[in-house]
């Protein structure tokens, strides 16, 4: 007689990381567009983690006697007005800026879905609270909250998160799938974990994926205006506010590439955001 044994869990774990992977190649293989985003993506992440090992020359050293030498072969981004070389800046100032966006995100994430999803699929008086203390946030400006980059890019977005997570899981505390789970015996916080936010996941991701550049963009912004990271240090957005007031001397290289930069990352995170759907979706797995 043969005995039929259950896979063991690091298999099962195994065998569902691996079907995940191979997923996200089809997915990835199927949307040349999706693919080329999460290439850029790559690229930025291998940059922001070598960083100044890769940089030319020091982002931080003066050189006067180049002060504001245009592009070539030398200083391919050219230098600024105290003859930093740009490019050197603008690879350090990826780790930055990557950093504050992803820690701020990640955290709005977090708080906004678990706080979405308690509002969503109790109800009652715990709906109310949240949904109070998310209007009250949203009542905050921006730049009222500018005491620290992440933290205030974290709370503006929290709100768009708890919304998102409280309207889909309101709408699937009440499914087939879910009142199954509950008949097997599954506990409140398991069905909420296992059932209904993988389930809503898929629309989170898009979102984070658009919050991200976002949070670039406000990083970038509030550095722009003085608020936000402070020089010499290497930032995009410091790179684009010291370099406005040389493009109408013509030294227009001293914004532009940052500009550029800080353009691309925003437009990589935007375009992922459809692929990090397909791949999250269970419904979309075969």
């Amino acid at each position: 007689m043969t005995v039929a044994v259950a896979p063991a869990p690091r298999a099962a774990r195994a065998s569902a990381i691996n079907g995940t992977l191979r997923h996200a190649g089809y997915v990835l293989a199927e949307n040349p567009v999706t693919a080329f985003a999460f290439a850029v993506f790559l690229l930025f992440v291998l940059i922001g983690l070598l960083g100044p090992a890769i940089a030319p020359y020091d982002p931080l050293a003066s050189d006067t006697a180049h002060a504001l030498a245009a592009p070539s072969r030398a200083h391919w981004f050219g230098t600024d007005q105290l003859g930093r070389d740009i490019l050197s800046r603008v690879i350090v100032a990826t780790r930055l800026d990557l950093g504050m966006a992803f820690v701020a995100v990640a955290l709005a994430f977090g708080v906004g879905t678990l706080l979405g999803l308690a509002a969503g699929y109790c109800g009652g008086w715990v709906d109310r609270v949240v949904g109070r203390s998310v209007d009250t946030i949203m009542a905050f400006p921006l730049f009222v909250l500018a005491m620290d980059i992440v933290y205030a890019t974290a709370i503006i977005n929290l709100p768009i998160y708890a919304r998102l997570a409280r309207a889909e899981a309101n709408v699937r505390r009440n499914a087939g799938f879910v009142e199954a789970a509950r008949l097997c015996g599954n506990g409140e916080t398991r069905i909420v974990l296992t059932q209904i936010l993988p389930n809503i996941l898929p629309l989170m991701m898009v979102q984070v994926s658009l919050t991200l550049g976002y949070a670039i963009l406000n990083a970038a912004g509030l550095s722009f205006i003085g608020l936000g990271v402070k020089p010499p240090t290497a930032e995009w957005g410091i790179m684009v506010a010291e370099g406005a007031s040389n493009i109408i001397s013509g030294e227009w290289w001293v914004a532009l590439f940052p500009g550029l930069v800080l353009m691309a990352a925003v437009f990589c995170f935007n375009l992922m955001g459809d692929g990090l759907r397909d791949i999250v979706d269970p419904q979309r797995r075969t």
